[in-house]
């Protein structure tokens, strides 16, 4: 399709359509609104989903992460779940451009309620990026859209990690990215709601920065015993990604 019929067909005013450099896949963004990042690209490198598998995202915006699922995995089928109408049925547009409709779903709905709209115990797999500063600390970013995807305003992290841990089936996993000042919060969280931590992976910016990024893989009754892996550094310079960026995560 040539890339003015392209425009037309699939585009909004203030949006473009950029290239993810995988499968040939393509999304469409809104930098008025928000545009997906680094912590997503690397949530998708660190989750696993295997071959059969369904997974759910929770609080998708874009659709960024079950489209890099989909690219990166071999999974069944992947859902993503959006409060905000206008920025869901821009991923919808996004899997429609890639011809995803049969593997990749996104739903309108609030995510403290994932488990009333999906049922319990439904999927293998969960995923979420979200917003990662509490709702009464830190400057709110004028624009709602933003401010929503980056402040505790519609949900909290008790939200997000109760409603995995209904939606998730027995033994199923959840792949989280947040901050690490937020981390004795998030592991209490998880033990809280019966998500054992198995895997956990710090990311630095630098080898000799301190880290901005934890990943976090737990699993619905798990048994004790977690790994520390290795940690991510992204750039070995100013503007030269790593070779783990690079190549692991396919940035």
């Amino acid at each position: 399709m040539a890339e003015k019929e392209m425009a037309a067909e699939f585009l909004r005013e203030g949006e473009r359509i950029d290239d993810l450099e995988r499968n040939g896949y393509r999304i469409i963004q809104n930098a008025g609104r928000f545009c997906f990042g680094m912590d997503a690209v690397l949530l998708s490198g660190f989750a696993c989903v295997r071959p059969g598998e369904t997974a759910l995202d929770l609080g998708t915006g874009t659709g960024i992460i079950p489209i890099l699922l989909e690219a990166k995995t071999k999974g069944k089928h992947f859902t993503g779940l959006e409060i905000q109408e206008e920025v869901a049925e821009m991923a919808q547009r996004s899997v429609r451009l890639n011809g995803l409709e049969q593997k990749i779903s996104i739903q309108v709905g609030d995510l403290k309620e994932a488990s009333a709209i999906f049922g319990c115990r439904r999927f293998d797999v969960v995923t979420s990026n979200p917003p990662y500063i509490s709702g009464e600390s830190g400057l709110k970013n004028p624009n709602e859209s933003k401010a929503i995807s980056r402040h505790e305003l519609l949900c909290t992290l008790e939200d997000v990690v109760r409603e995995t841990s209904r939606v998730l089936k027995p033994g199923g996993r959840f792949y989280l990215v947040h901050r690490p000042f937020r981390l004795m919060e998030i592991m209490g969280m998880l033990h809280r709601w019966q998500l054992e931590p198995k895997r956990i992976k710090m990311v630095h910016p630098y080898a000799d920065r301190s880290a901005n990024m934890v990943l976090i893989e737990s699993v619905w009754g798990g048994r004790t015993g977690m790994t520390v892996e290795s940690p991510v550094i992204v750039f070995e310079k100013p503007g030269v990604y790593s070779r783990e960026i690079t190549e692991v995560y396919g940035y």
